[in-house]
């Protein structure tokens, strides 16, 4: 029953590390609204990285013959 959310939690957390990461390697200084900011970058990707593992998750009700 958890599995859902650890799924959601592994994903923002890879998601943030990939943000701070295009952060650190091409985000620019002046001017961009995502990437010109280290948490705004590393926020922006925990959402997307949560978002999409969070679409892998099974629908409710389908068991393993679903």
């Amino acid at each position: 029953m958890r599995r859902p959310w650890v799924i959601t939690t592994v994903g923002a957390a890879l998601g943030a590390a990939a943000g701070w990461f295009y952060w650190y390697q091409w985000g620019c200084t002046n001017g961009c609204a995502i990437t010109g900011n280290p948490m705004n970058s590393t926020l922006y990707g925990a959402l997307l990285g949560g978002l999409l593992f969070n679409s892998f998750k099974k629908p409710a009700g389908q068991g393993a013959r679903g």
